[in-house]
């Protein structure tokens, strides 16, 4: 059993008609409830509920305050390769993209790790393209002692790997993954994964399953915004949270808001969200679960994460560099993304601090427990 089986039994015309069908009666009952279920949680994405956002948005505030207080958690991502074995439309690692393909060595990523110390940091997500032949098992075994013994906290975010991969990689200090389906719409789905073992829309999302089952401490979800329709494609995403919750009730879980960027390839977005669009989607998401960490990267601008900060978000990228070698060597041509947010991580945590926010530089789990 995996999300898989839930999933097929969750049909998206209707989900989405039922999404537009709510009503201001439901968004209402919704902002009463105490505790709001997935029909709630339809109602609160709904175009119906977006006269309700100042109202949504101080639940959302006082919720977040209640369970994580003031304190916001900063990482930053470390990008180790830009291989990629995947043909996908809107990464700029795409594998039929033009651009120079880099792995770090073990001296290179030393050099990256004393250059994010020197900021701060001390939870670190490790991103790669997904090549398992030059960039999996056997590098992640050298990789990973290697930088555990700079952090606290270690995230990844690769190729999917299997539940006795993932286990071992614990053994070696992995503490979090975030695995994000993209789209929930299995047509969609392959019009934008054109080669690849990406292109197996099923093994990818029964993913957090082994990641769980493994035993793993954070399980990170979400869609990339704009492949699909975007309020079907997050009920999708709230859903899989939902039944990740009630299986594997151990493990924490965490919900990011990725909007399609500029990259190699230029895809433009089937679904357009806007600011306030989004700021409805964070709320939405802080009402239906209370306990769920909601992270923002430098995606966004940065007055943009500055303004929406109080409203439910708990976790922050700065400083983000999207290729390898970025902190150390910056070299712009190799990046995977455009970067909205560019400031120094200094000047974020200024701006969090003006705002009455603590900065806790590594995973608030490990600061608030030891």
């Amino acid at each position: 059993m995996s999300f898989v089986d839930e999933w097929k039994q969750l049909d998206w015309d209707d989900i989405r008609l039922s999404i537009y069908g709510k009503t201001a009666a439901d968004v209402e009952r919704a902002l009463r409830k105490p505790k709001r279920d997935l029909e709630d949680f339809k109602a609160l994405i709904s175009p119906a509920a977006e006269p309700y956002l100042e109202q949504m948005a101080q639940q959302s505030a006082a919720l977040t305050r209640k369970r994580f207080g003031h304190t916001v958690s900063f990482y930053i991502p470390l990008y180790l390769s830009n291989l990629c074995a995947n043909a996908c439309t809107y990464c700029g690692f795409s594998m039929e993209n033009r651009i120079k393909r880099r792995t770090l060595n073990m001296a290179e990523v030393e050099r990256e790790c004393e250059a994010i110390k020197a900021k701060q940091f001390d939870s670190i997500l490790l991103v790669t393209g997904e090549h398992e032949r030059k960039v999996g098992m056997e590098y992640f075994r050298e990789a990973l002692p290697a930088i555990k013994s700079h952090f606290s906290y270690l995230a990844m975010e690769v190729q999917p790997l299997e539940q006795d991969e993932y286990a071992e990689l614990k053994t070696l200090g992995l503490d979090a993954v975030m695995v994000y389906q993209e789209t929930y719409s299995a047509p969609t789905y392959a019009q934008h994964h054109l080669r690849g073992n990406k292109m197996d829309f099923e093994y990818r999302l029964a993913t957090p399953d082994r990641l769980a089952k493994a035993g793993i401490d954070k399980i990170g979800i979400g869609a990339l915004i704009g492949l699909e329709e975007w309020r079907t494609d997050c009920f999708f995403a709230a859903a899989h949270l939902d039944y990740l919750e009630r299986t594997y009730w151990q493990t924490r879980y965490s919900i990011s808001f990725p909007r399609l960027r500029p990259c190699e390839g230029g895809l433009q977005p089937k679904s357009v969200m806007n600011d306030r669009q989004l700021v409805q989607l964070i709320c939405a998401y802080r009402l239906f679960n209370p306990e769920v960490e909601l992270s923002l990267s430098t995606r966004e601008s940065a007055q943009f994460r500055d303004n929406v900060l109080p409203l439910g978000i708990t976790t922050m990228s700065a400083e983000s560099k999207t290729q390898p070698g970025g902190y150390a060597d910056d070299v712009p041509e190799l990046e995977q993304f455009a970067i909205s947010d560019e400031r120094p991580a200094d000047d974020v945590a200024a701006a969090v601090k003006q705002r009455g926010f603590e900065v806790v530089w590594k995973d608030w789990h490990h600061a608030y427990s030891g």
